[in-house]
C-alpha cells in the first residue's frame, strides 16, 4: 500500500480511512507493507510493517501544505536537517526513489495506490516491475478545487494514474462519475466501495466531559442550539456558503451557536466574514484538532452540518451521527448516497440550509427522529465488508494482469 498519513500522523479522513481498510484486509489474512512519506512511530499498528521513504519529520508532510494544490511545487518543508527546505514534489520523488529500490528486493502481489500523491509511485512499480495496480480515489483535483479547474499537474498525475491502473476503486457513485466523465475511464474499470466508521471509535472507551467546552456547555444550559462542521477551510468545503446560511437563521433564532472545528487557507476569510455579516458573537472557531477533543465537539453539538461542494465521501458525518448529531448533508457528498435519514440540499442553496437548520432547532420530535433512525443506517457497513470487496478488486487486476 501506498499512502501519504497514517494516524496519529493525519490531518484528516484520508489516514483514517487507511488505517482501517488495511487492519481489517489483515484480518481477512493480507499481509501488508505500508508506504508513508515521513518518519514517526505508530505504536498501536501492529498489523502490518509501516516503511518510512524519508526521514522528514510528519508535522511537515501535512503542515506543509500538501493538499493545497498551488503550493505542490513550493520549496516550504524543512529537511529532517532542517539545512535547506523541499517542495511536495520533492518528497514525491524521493518516495518513488524509495519504492523502487524496496521492489527490487520484494515483489508484492497488488499494489494498492491511495490518491494522486501516490499515484506515480504506482505507475513505477507497473512499468518497471509488471505489478498489478490499484488507484483509490478518495477525493479528486476537480472536488479539491470546488469542482473549479484546479492545478493542472494534479491533473495530469491523477490522469495517469487513472489510465495505468489495472482497476479503479471509488469511494462513493458520484467519484465514479467524476472519474469516468472528466477522465474518460470506461465505467467497468471502477468499482464502488463505501468508507465505514472504525469499529474501535464506536466501541472505545470514551466520555464526554463538558469542561473541555465550558463555554458552550453554558450556553446548551441556557436553550441554545449548537451547530458544528469539521475539516480542512478550503473552497472544497462549501464554507463560505454556510457562514452566509449561518447568518440567515441567526437572524430568525439568535440562540444559535456556530462551530467551525478545523483550519486552512480560508481561516481568515471565514473570521472576517462572521464579522462583516455581524455574527461573530454567534461563531466559534476551534482550530485544528483531533482525538477526544474532536469527539467532544460531536457530542456537544445537536447538529452537525457537512456543507462541502464537493465530497467524495465524508466520514466526519458518520462520526457526528454516532455521537447522537442530526445531520445536514449537500447532495454532492458521497456520504449521502448511504444515509437517508438525513436532511440533504445542493451546497449553494444557503436559504434551504437555513431554514433546515432552524426546522431542527424548533422541533425536538423531528430531531430525536433522525437521530435514531440514522444509527440503523451507518451500522449496516462495516470495515470487513470493506477488506472483503477491496480482496475480489485485487483479484480481478491480478487476473487482468495475467491475461
Amino acid at each position: 500500500m501506498l499512502g501519504w498519513e497514517l494516524p496519529p500522523h493525519n490531518s484528516g479522513g484520508l489516514g483514517v480511512a487507511c488505517l482501517n481498510m488495511a487492519r481489517a484486509l489483515a484480518h481477512e489474512g493480507a499481509n501488508i507493507d505500508f508506504v508513508v512519506p515521513y518518519e514517526a512511530e505508530h505504536p498501536e499498528i501492529d498489523f502490518m510493517n509501516v516503511l518510512s521513504a524519508t526521514h522528514l519529520d510528519p508535522i511537515y508532510r501535512y503542515g506543509g501544505g500538501s493538499y493545497e494544490s498551488l503550493k505542490i511545487l513550493e520549496e516550504i518543508i524543512p529537511t529532517f536537517d532542517k539545512e535547506h527546505l523541499v517542495s511536495i514534489r520533492e518528497v514525491q520523488k524521493t518516495y518513488q526513489d524509495f519504492v523502487n529500490k524496496y521492489l527490487m528486493e520484494y515483489k508484492p502481489d497488488v499494489v494498492h495506490a491511495h490518491d494522486w500523491l501516490t499515484y506515480e509511485a504506482g505507475i513505477l512499480a507497473k512499468k518497471n516491475y509488471g505489478l498489478p495496480l490499484v488507484a483509490h480515489v478518495h477525493a479528486t483535483e476537480f472536488d479539491r478545487a470546488g469542482m473549479h479547474t484546479g492545478n493542472p499537474l494534479i491533473h495530469e498525475i491523477e490522469y495517469e494514474g487513472l489510465m495505468m491502473a489495472d482497476k479503479i476503486i471509488a469511494v462513493s457513485e458520484a467519484t465514479k462519475r467524476i472519474i469516468h466523465e472528466k477522465y474518460n475511464i470506461p465505467l467497468n474499470k471502477i468499482d464502488v466501495i463505501y468508507n465505514s466508521l472504525d469499529d474501535d471509535y464506536t466501541k472505545s472507551d470514551y466520555h464526554f466531559e463538558d469542561n473541555t467546552y465550558k463555554y458552550i456547555s453554558s450556553l446548551k444550559s441556557a436553550g441554545w442550539t449548537v451547530v458544528s462542521t469539521v475539516g480542512r477551510f478550503t473552497v472544497q468545503k462549501g464554507l463560505w456558503h454556510l457562514m452566509q446560511a449561518a447568518a440567515m437563521a441567526i437572524h430568525k433564532n439568535p440562540k444559535l451557536l456556530f462551530v467551525f472545528a478545523g483550519d486552512g487557507e480560508e481561516r481568515n476569510e471565514l473570521i472576517s466574514m462572521a464579522a462583516d455579516l455581524g455574527i461573530s458573537k454567534n461563531v466559534i472557531f476551534t482550530g485544528f484538532i483531533r482525538g477526544k477533543k474532536l469527539r467532544d465537539i460531536y457530542s456537544i453539538s445537536d447538529i452537525f452540518v457537512m456543507s462541502s461542494v464537493s465530497e467524495p465521501f465524508g466520514l466526519t458525518a458518520l462520526e457526528a451521527a454516532h455521537h447522537g448529531d442530526v445531520l445536514i448533508l449537500t447532495k454532492q457528498s458521497g456520504v449521502s448516497e448511504i444515509i437517508w435519514s438525513a436532511m440533504k440540499y445542493d451546497y449553494w442553496d444557503e436559504r434551504k440550509l437555513a431554514d433546515e437548520i432552524l426546522a431542527i432547532a424548533d422541533n425536538p420530535v423531528l430531531k430525536q427522529s433522525l437521530v435514531e433512525n440514522v444509527r440503523s443506517e451507518y451500522n449496516k457497513i462495516s470495515w470487513q465488508q470493506v477488506a472483503k470487496k477491496c480482496l475480489k478488486v485485487y483479484n480481478k487486476s491480478i487476473n487482468k494482469k495475467g491475461k
